[in-house]
């Protein structure tokens, strides 16, 4: 029940995040651009922390394959790979993305209810391993869920939702969070494989998400300061990672 409790509970606050987008309606394009890429800087440190601090070594202390670990890794990249081509997962962390259209509200939508299922079965999981790798795994998600609702609440906008509906659409598509963590723990309860398998294909998926999809992002901005203050966030996220570890 505690496990049940902490997953819930985690994944209620991340959702929240969905309405974090009307906190932008009064801030300039201009300011709105430069949080916004520190941000995205925060939540790859975060995800790749989460990724290489947290969910690698406790996939390699406890499996008795290390081979069969890697392969579900590199399952979790194409996995990732694939949901980013085929449903849409991509989502703008721009202010100035040219995807803002009417016709990609409902791709949004679908993408988004996906997205938010799959985020539920990875928490989840992870809770299931432990409270401190499912806290953990929230805050990596947690990290790369507010740029992005951000971006989801612009492409709305943009889209010709009105802003109550558009921040309607987006919390009520967070929901599906948890179906997916339900899912996760029923099955993971029962079925020991299932964890073995999910956690390193979640592993894979921070690294790439935070590799292909986020840091390239980063790649706008050239200025020297920019970019040193991306790195600086970039590290500040693996470092709260690290003492987070340390002190679970």
């Amino acid at each position: 029940m505690t496990t049940w409790i902490y997953t819930f509970t985690s994944i209620f606050i991340i959702s929240l995040l969905s309405l974090t987008g009307a906190f932008t309606l009064s801030l300039s394009r201009d300011k709105l651009s430069k949080i916004l890429q520190y941000l995205v800087s925060f939540a790859v440190g975060s995800l790749f922390g989460g990724a290489f601090v947290h969910l690698l070594p406790e996939i390699f202390t406890s499996t008795d394959s290390i081979a069969f670990s890697s392969i579900h890794i590199l399952v979790g990249i194409i996995l990732f790979f694939v949901l980013e081509k085929f449903v849409r997962w991509r989502h703008c962390h721009d202010v100035d993305c040219q995807e803002h259209s009417a016709h990609l509200v409902p791709m949004n939508l679908i993408g988004d209810a996906m997205h938010n299922l799959i985020d539920g079965l990875i928490i989840g999981a992870s809770f299931l391993v432990s409270i401190p790798m499912g806290i953990a795994t929230s805050i990596a998600v947690a990290m790369h869920e507010l740029p992005q609702e951000i971006g989801d609440f612009g492409v709305l906008i943009h889209g010709g939702l009105t802003v109550k509906r558009a921040l309607m659409f987006n919390f009520l598509i967070s929901l599906t969070s948890f179906l997916g963590a339900a899912i996760s723990l029923v099955i993971g309860e029962y079925t020991h494989g299932f964890i073995n398998a999910l956690l390193p294909i979640t592993a894979g998926g921070f690294i790439y998400i935070a590799g292909s999809d986020l840091i390239p992002e980063l790649h706008h901005h050239t200025h020297l300061r920019k970019s040193a203050g991306q790195l600086t966030f970039i590290v500040l996220g693996v470092i709260i990672m690290y003492v987070l570890k340390m002190l679970t």
